[in-house]
């Protein structure tokens, strides 16, 4: 799993400095964790996404945002809980889940957000 700074979230997710609306710029629809390393519940998803990005290879891009480190891109976002959820798809807005969802509702989301 990628981690994303400013410059590799502009060129593959969103160039919020380019663009006001919203304009999806990667190959495949994505998933962005923001997370922070001392966060209990961020702890408890990221073994769950690792398992995710291997299951849904070639068919979506999972990142990862540690908000410590990257302040502005948490901001950008509103990010105000962690680990807040990013689903990207390729066409249509964007979508925020907040929490450690478990693995069955991050597949359900993937299938209807992401894949639809």
């Amino acid at each position: 799993m990628e981690h994303l700074t400013k410059e590799t979230f502009l060129a593959k997710v969103f160039n919020y400095e380019a663009n006001k609306d919203w304009k999806f710029e990667g190959e495949l629809p994505c998933l962005i964790d923001f997370y922070a390393d001392w966060c209990q519940p961020c702890k408890m998803v990221a073994p769950i996404l690792e398992e995710l990005s291997k299951e849904y290879e070639g068919k979506i891009n999972i990142y990862k945002i540690d908000t410590e480190d990257q302040q502005e891109l948490a901001g950008a976002f509103g990010i105000r809980s962690i680990p807040s959820l990013l689903f990207c798809p390729k066409d249509g807005q964007p979508q925020m889940a907040q929490g450690a969802l478990p693995k069955d509702t991050l597949i359900q989301a993937i299938n209807d957000v992401l894949l639809k």
